[in-house]
């Protein structure tokens, strides 16, 4: 394997980790994490994944309906087992407290898969041209940063402890390496990875708008309505330059 993959690679792994123990540093502040989050998961799926899993079916020729359709199927689902899972406090006493469900190693989860495909991206477009792999790899670099402080995020607002929510940062920051690795091995059929896309889109709306979004509604709205606007910029020039 290249020396540069795999030093471009190592340090999506570096900014990943340094994003996410900033958000745990600063857990005392972390409802400015929620916000800059909620704008930045949103931002995301439709500034990101849902364009890039669009191009790609437009590419086979499959239908745009149906990507959109998986997008919102996959939004319900979230939903539905949210609703299904999580055990919320009855007792009054621990009315206020963070109900612990189910979410957060789903949430999670998805930001470490997205990671992965981050990794699978700038494989494939370093067998393209190692100017093009290059490129990639610095956007994947620079919102790998806001991944790691994302993931972190998602597992301390849905009650999960520090040390599981470090797990899933080594985890995410681990992913693009295997993605990376798993690549210049074996192929992923496009359709699939167009649904795969397709489904983050609606995992990432749900995580932004409906999980952790409702968190910051509690705090100055202004300063919430700020750091939510900082992370959609964020990913809009991110992204602008894939």
């Amino acid at each position: 394997m290249d020396s540069t993959i795999v030093l471009l690679a190592l340090a999506t792994f570096a900014s990943t980790l340094i994003g996410g123990t900033i958000a745990i540093r600063l857990r005392k502040v972390l409802h400015y994490f929620f916000a800059f989050s909620a704008g930045a998961l949103v931002a995301v799926a439709f500034l990101d994944l849902l364009p890039e899993s669009i191009s790609t079916a437009q590419n086979l020729n499959f239908p745009i309906r149906y990507v959109l359709m998986v997008a919102v199927l996959s939004f319900f689902v979230y939903n539905m087992i949210e609703r299904a899972f999580a055990t919320h406090h009855i007792d009054k006493e621990e009315k206020d407290k963070e109900h612990s469900h189910i979410m957060g190693p789903i949430g999670a989860g998805g930001l470490v898969i997205h990671s992965f495909l981050d990794g699978v991206a700038i494989g494939s477009a370093f067998s393209l041209s190692p100017v093009a792999g290059v490129i990639v790899a610095f956007a994947v670099i620079s919102h790998d940063f806001t991944d790691g402080i994302n993931t972190i995020v998602v597992m301390l607002k849905n009650s999960g402890t520090t040390r599981s929510a470090k797990l899933f940062l080594v985890m995410d920051a681990v992913a693009p390496l295997l993605g990376v690795a798993i690549i210049s091995q074996f192929t992923i059929s496009p359709i699939v990875l167009s649904v795969i896309l397709a489904i983050f889109v609606g995992e990432f709306i749900y995580l932004g708008a409906s999980n952790i979004l409702p968190e910051t509604r509690r705090h100055t709205p202004w300063k919430m309505m700020l750091l939510m606007a900082v992370g959609i910029a964020t990913v809009a020039i991110l992204t602008s330059f894939i």
